[in-house]
């Protein structure tokens, strides 16, 4: 049983998950091969009760109840930064589920004491983390092709109040002459991984193609998987996925999007389209916007609802933000409901293409494992949205038993997770929810 770290050195191990996603954040699709304390506690599927006892050593009320906090500090956070910019320093879950606030002088700490939370001073504010970590992107998208490629992804440690560059761990890696004027930059090295691995990722599994399915050849018909149900500006149904799984979104307009038939492909029901998709292009997200038709409403595709193991559904009842510790459950065909933490609220990893073009998508990166099938699935936290499958380092491995064993020496597993939020403001779209849409 893997349970939520047992200390902030733990926490800060766990933290170095993320680095694992980097290329295996590219395109996964491939061809076809505050919840108020005194409400009632919602139910949970028996699939996701087991999952989170499971990954997180935790009961579905400790699970439910850290969840909402992570969003009460997330509110908090957000509020104290506006307010003091320069005294904000980040915020997270301890491995105890209490509330922490990190702030850049005593007077501050003494603040968030004051209204109830646990706090930290730490050398650098958010916003000085932030600079200097768009600084250190616009040094790495300045260098030949040659040596950006060597950098996995670079992202904010809150817990150390520190940046991380993660560089693949080769000679070319190991001799990248590093800017020396960014604050707190901590050098990670990890094994080098394969390129744009192509392996899919999903939750209910749908397919892709140029146009009819009919007459797509086999090696032009992708498989994803559906994310979360939602309305657009105008009202209208969609599904809101990973945008990697738009495989000719760029070139004509969007893919048409089926439920697949497994016993005959070119019986499978069309359910709609891709109008909207990025992979770091149009933005640094990776989202893309399924609008359904009839075929895809009248298959339930408009119901705030995501499935997990045996059929099992967990009911939507709102949106939340990354926060570092909050507890994390995704849902996918594959490996069913599997949980773990945020272990980073903002990271950036580098996509490059086959064709030698370079891009760069920004997320959030938890412990939860992830397999091929899972990708563009959804990621909650209790029971609100929280964001989309992107990318894992786990893609590959059978079970993610394999997956553990395979990647504990570099950290276990990482998935990366695209803000669901971030996608709302981004589009225009909206999630469905229980008492909402």
């Amino acid at each position: 049983m893997r349970h939520m770290p047992a200390s902030r050195a733990a926490v800060r191990s766990t933290v170095r998950r993320v680095a694992a996603v980097a290329a295996s954040a590219a395109l996964l699709a491939g061809p076809l091969a505050t919840v108020a304390h005194a409400e009632p506690t919602p139910a949970l599927p028996p699939e996701l009760v087991e999952a989170v006892q499971r990954d997180l050593g935790l009961s579905p009320e400790e699970y439910l109840d850290r969840a909402a906090r992570a969003q009460e500090l997330g509110d908090y956070a957000r509020s104290f930064r506006a307010e003091r910019p320069d005294d904000f320093a980040g915020a997270w879950l301890s491995q105890d589920g209490e509330s922490v606030v990190a702030v850049t002088n005593r007077e501050a700490a003494l603040r968030a004491e004051a209204d109830g939370y646990q706090a930290t001073v730490a050398p650098l504010s958010a916003d000085g983390l932030e600079r200097a970590l768009a600084e250190l992107n616009r040094w790495v998208a300045a260098l030949p092709r040659e040596l950006s490629s060597q950098v996995n992804n670079t992202y904010i440690d809150v817990l150390d109040n520190q940046i991380v560059i993660d560089i693949v761990n080769s000679p070319v890696g190991r001799a990248l002459n590093l800017p020396s004027l960014i604050a707190n930059l901590q050098v990670q090295l990890t094994p080098g991984m394969p390129e744009n691995d192509p392996a899919p990722m999903g939750g209910d599994t749908y397919i892709t193609a140029d146009g009819d399915v009919r007459n797509t050849p086999l090696d032009r018909i992708g498989i994803c998987s559906f994310g979360f149900n939602g309305v657009d500006a105008d009202g209208d149904a969609v599904n809101i996925t990973a945008g990697h799984c738009d495989a000719v979104a760029r070139r004509d307009g969007g893919s048409t999007v089926y439920l697949p038939n497994r016993a005959n492909i070119d019986e499978s029901v069309q359910i709609g389209s891709f109008t909207n998709s990025t992979v770091g292009t149009d933005s640094t997200l990776d989202y893309g916007i399924i609008a359904l038709n009839d075929a895809g409403v009248d298959a339930g595709l408009n119901r705030p609802i995501v499935r997990g193991g045996n059929g099992s559904t967990l009911t939507i009842t709102g949106t939340a933000v990354p926060v570092v510790g909050a507890p994390v459950c995704k849902s996918g065909q594959s490996s069913s409901f599997t949980c773990g933490v945020v272990v980073a609220d903002h990271v950036e990893t580098q996509l490059v293409y086959s064709n030698g073009a370079e891009t760069n998508v920004s997320g959030f990166a938890t412990s939860a494992c992830t397999l091929a099938g899972d990708s563009g699935g959804a990621i909650v936290t209790g029971t609100r949205a929280l964001g989309v499958i992107s990318g894992s380092n786990s893609a590959g491995a059978p079970d993610c038993v394999e997956a553990n064993l395979v990647l504990a020496p570099s950290g276990g597993t990482s998935s990366l997770g695209i803000s669901i939020t971030d996608i709302e403001s981004a589009t225009g779209t909206r999630v469905r929810t229980a008492d909402g849409v």
